[in-house]
Formats: structure tokens, C-alpha cells, sequence
């Protein structure tokens, strides 16, 4: 039996201000540290070996915590942009509830919610600076739906995630609300119309437990 533990982010300085984030990089807030202290808690005993996250300053420092308080520093941590949270193009650093009064309700749901929507767009993408500097400008997204995020989060998760699960390694995931639902969605076989229903809390561990194939034996997720 093998775990996969999958952590969101502690509540971000944009959290506290009901902004969408995307891919800005902003850090926790004092709330946010002691959710990560919090989720550290719960995970006692969970010794993993292998830490993936974003390359976003608010989940590395999630991360970070974790590891700290599990006394756990020395195991090796992947961060890769394909752990992103889904780009909110023109969105991002919007009040959200600035945009419900734009936009209207049932619009923004569907702009976050929904598989398929896609949020407004950049007018051009972000330039190739800190953690994306060598990248090829074409993979820089102007926005994505849930289902363009899954694409580039999904074979992440196949290529470097589930063949340590497979050699029995556990392994801890911190990454972003999107993310997590994207992966969510994959492992347990969500269709595209029920994920909108899946939530994903700052801070709260999602431990699932698979047999030698990578079945669900157990999940402590609650919507299910």
C-alpha cells in the first residue's frame, strides 16, 4: 500500500483579498504559515520521499513548512511550472467579486468552475523572466480553462509522480486549488460536467491509499 498526499497552498496575501491569482507570485499570509503548520500536524508519521511543487512562491513556502516540521528537509523536491495554478489571463489580481458584478454571477462561476471556460485573455503572454526565462515563449499561456491546465498538470503526474508510486515510494504534493482538482479528476476518473463540484480547502491534506496498480483503496476527500 503506497500514499499519495496532495496539500493546496496556506492561504495567499490574494486569498485574504478575494483576488484571483493565477500564476502572480504572492506569498502567504500569517494565516496561511499556520495552515501549513497546521497540515504539517496532520501528517505526522507520513514519511514521504519525494516533495513536487510549483514554481510559485506560495506553495514552495507550503511546502518548505511541511517539510520542516516533519523533520523531513533532507527528501528531495521538484518544482515545476507544470504544477502551476491555471493561468487567469485578464483575471488576475481582480477582486472577485468586482468581476460577479461585471461580468455577473453565472458568469464567473463558469470562468471558474467549469471544465471548459476559458477566462478573459492577456492581451499578449508574460515575458520569459525568473522561473520561465529559458522557456520557449509559445508554452507561456495568455489564460487557460480547467482543461488546458490538466493537459500540461496531467502527463506531470504520469511521467514523475506515478512511477515512484508504483516502486511503493510516497510521495506529497503542494500545488494550487486548479491543480489539485485537475489531478483529482484524473485519478479518480471525475467526469468533465461533476468536477465543478470538487473543492479544494487551503491547507487540508488529501491522502489517498493505492494498491501495487495505483487503485484507490481509500481517500479522505469529502465531496466524494
Amino acid at each position: 500500500m503506497v500514499k499519495l498526499v496532495m496539500v493546496r497552498h496556506g492561504e495567499s496575501i490574494a486569498n485574504a483579498l478575494n483576488q484571483y491569482t493565477g500564476w502572480n507570485n504572492v506569498g502567504l499570509t500569517h494565516e496561511g504559515r499556520i495552515q501549513a503548520h497546521v497540515a504539517a500536524k496532520k501528517l505526522r508519521g507520513f514519511e514521504f520521499e519525494h516533495v513536487h511543487t510549483s514554481v510559485l512562491k506560495r506553495a514552495i513556502i507550503t511546502a518548505y513548512i511541511i517539510q520542516d516540521d516533519l523533520n523531513l528537509n533532507y527528501v528531495p523536491i521538484t518544482k515545476s511550472w507544470r504544477l502551476n495554478e491555471r493561468h487567469y489571463g485578464a483575471l488576475r489580481g481582480q477582486n472577485k467579486d468586482a468581476t460577479r458584478r461585471e461580468f455577473g454571477v453565472e458568469q464567473v462561476h463558469q470562468w471558474r468552475r467549469s471544465f471548459y471556460s476559458v477566462p478573459p485573455k492577456l492581451a499578449q503572454p508574460d515575458p520569459n523572466v525568473g522561473p520561465y526565462k529559458y522557456f520557449d515563449a509559445n508554452i507561456m499561456p495568455v489564460a487557460e480553462s480547467l482543461y488546458e491546465a490538466y493537459q500540461r498538470i496531467v502527463p506531470y503526474y504520469v511521467d514523475h509522480v506515478a512511477p515512484r508510486l508504483l516502486d511503493n515510494k510516497d510521495q506529497l504534493i503542494v500545488a494550487h486549488g486548479s491543480t489539485i482538482r485537475a489531478l483529482i479528476k484524473y485519478i479518480e476518473g471525475i467526469s468533465d460536467k461533476d468536477i465543478d463540484g470538487v473543492e479544494v480547502a487551503n491547507g487540508t491534506p488529501l491522502i489517498y491509499e493505492f494498491d501495487e496498480k495505483l487503485n484507490i483503496i481509500s481517500s479522505n476527500r469529502q465531496d466524494q
